[in-house]
């Protein structure tokens, strides 16, 4: 893939509020996780607006993928040899590297957590104050983590062929994130 755009003067580091518009190209390093499906007061309304509602999720969270990316790209320039980390501030929202070839991954991994961590009105937790999805979320979001450190090689963040940074929506309905990123090197 083409490297980004050049975006801005060069900052050490960056907090990055998240993007409010959608994109056409989405970008090389992103696949977002998103909820739309699952067990609700209105279970039936989301069955028949599923398909919208996966596509406007993945759309918000591939917007703020990229705007992080976007942002960072001037800066990554100017390491030859350095680290990224990146901080999401959040509890019910998580950061991962994994495969970011085939979407069956990113399906099998919501399938997989989605068994272990229930959710609903039937699950077992007492922290329900925000909705009966919130608890299931703060689980998720320990289970991968809020933080990742990623080695910049010669301008650009070093992953494998097949990784890409996820930022995991573990909430029915996405809000606004924002994630930290400091730059480190030479």
């Amino acid at each position: 893939p083409a490297p980004w755009p050049p975006s801005g003067p060069r900052r050490p580091s960056s907090s990055l509020p998240s993007a409010a518009a959608a994109t056409s190209s989405p970008p090389r390093f992103i696949r977002p996780q998103s909820h739309p499906s699952r067990s609700s007061p209105h279970r039936l309304v989301r069955k028949i607006q599923g398909f919208i509602l996966l596509l406007i999720a993945i759309l918000l969270l591939l917007c703020r993928a990229l705007q992080v990316l976007r942002e960072i790209e001037g800066d990554l320039s100017g390491f030859k040899c350095g680290l990224a980390h990146l901080f999401l501030q959040h509890t019910s929202a998580s950061l991962t590297i994994n495969e970011n070839y085939d979407s069956d991954v990113q399906a099998d991994t919501e399938t997989f957590l989605n068994k272990i961590v229930p959710e609903g009105r039937s699950a077992p937790w007492k922290h329900t104050m925000e909705g009966p999805d919130d608890m299931p979320a703060h689980i998720k979001s320990s289970m991968f983590g809020c933080a990742l450190a990623i080695p910049i090689t010669d301008g650009h963040l070093n992953l494998g062929t097949w990784q890409g940074i996820w930022l995991c929506e573990h909430r029915d309905h996405a809000s606004a994130r924002k994630i930290v990123v400091t730059l480190n090197g030479i």
